[in-house]
């Protein structure tokens, strides 16, 4: 890991190609040349990027009954995620390796019959490095996801920095932040499906408590981007929205701020684009003059936080316990 160097960061404010994997990826891999060849050490990509984020629809539940329709949605949903390890992770491995960039990106991973919304790690080398699977689903996200548990809380040190991952409203949790900056999180990436303005602030705010990088990268897409079908009707014409027509469903929001609070890229709102911003890693200790949230400015003889990062089973072997 490097104590100082400047280096270019991309995030990709871009919407997936809902429920199909492989046209997903091929896009990836697309806007992954196009940051390569502009410059990027780093690329990252929104939430659930790969297949999807499955905003308007309920997958036909409501409290004491599911429908034979929301089921099947929910299959297609599960047919279109990734396994890890499986055929896309290599697909990307191989993409970071022939564009020499630490990739990070949103997938919707399946375990079983489970499905998380996760986050994976590729260096430049192509290795993957892991993943971060998002701890408590959000509202509706409930319906279709399951928890992470403490095991996939990573920061990894690599050739442009220490690289962590938390998962949109994961952000408004203190205790999980302060977990990634007492592992020295120095690019702390942000993928998210938060569109609000307000979104913005939160991630100031974070560089500014962290004294890191942040990367806060939401898709842009529209109605005609979801499949027919897929949006429930009364979804459909919501938030101001005419009913019918091809109203923006993710307006973006993406950000690149630096550890003093300061936009380097963005906030864009209403459009598909690339952001970069070259950040220079000295900022990180220039900022740590007045505060170290985990360091001079904490006080252990008061707060004590207890992390459990055991992998949590369902069913435990006698041979495991030995």
């Amino acid at each position: 890991m490097p104590n100082s160097g400047i280096f270019r960061v991309a995030v990709v404010q871009c919407s997936s190609v809902i429920l199909d994997v492989d046209k997903t990826v091929e896009k990836l891999e697309k806007y992954a040349k196009e940051a390569a060849d502009n410059g990027a050490k780093l690329v990252l990509f929104p939430e659930a990027f790969i297949s999807c984020y499955p905003r308007g629809t309920n997958f036909g539940v409501i409290v004491g009954s599911r429908s034979m329709e929301g089921r099947e949605k929910f299959r297609k949903y599960w047919e279109s995620s990734v396994d890890i390890p499986g055929p896309v992770v290599d697909k990307l491995s191989k993409i970071a390796e022939e564009n020499k960039i630490h990739l990070v990106t949103g997938v919707i991973e399946r375990d079983e019959g489970t499905l998380y919304c996760s986050v994976i790690f590729f260096d430049d080398t192509g290795k993957y490095l892991g993943k971060h699977r998002k701890l408590i689903p959000t509202a509706a996200e409930r319906l279709v996801w399951g928890r992470g548990d403490g095991s996939t809380m990573p920061v990894f040190d690599t050739a442009v920095g220490k690289i962590g991952a938390v998962i949109c409203w994961e952000n408004y949790m203190p205790l999980l932040r302060v977990t990634m900056y007492s592992k020295g999180v120095q690019i702390y990436c942000a993928p998210t499906a938060d569109a609000r303005e307000e979104w913005t602030s939160t991630m100031r705010h974070i560089a500014l408590e962290g004294r890191c990088f942040v990367l806060g990268c939401n898709q842009y897409n529209r109605k005609s981007d979801y499949p027919p079908g897929f949006i429930d009707d009364e979804y459909d014409g919501l938030l101001g929205n005419e009913k019918g027509t091809d109203y923006i469903m993710s307006r973006g929001g993406s950000v690149i701020v630096s550890p003093m609070g300061k936009f380097l890229a963005g906030p864009v709102f209403d459009k598909e684009e690339v952001l970069y911003a070259d950040l220079d890693l000295d900022d990180i200790q220039r900022g740590k003059l007045d505060f170290d949230a985990v360091g001079h400015y904490a006080r252990p003889d008061v707060f004590t936080l207890h992390v459990n990062e055991k992998e949590n089973h369902t069913t435990v072997t006698e041979s495991q316990t030995q």
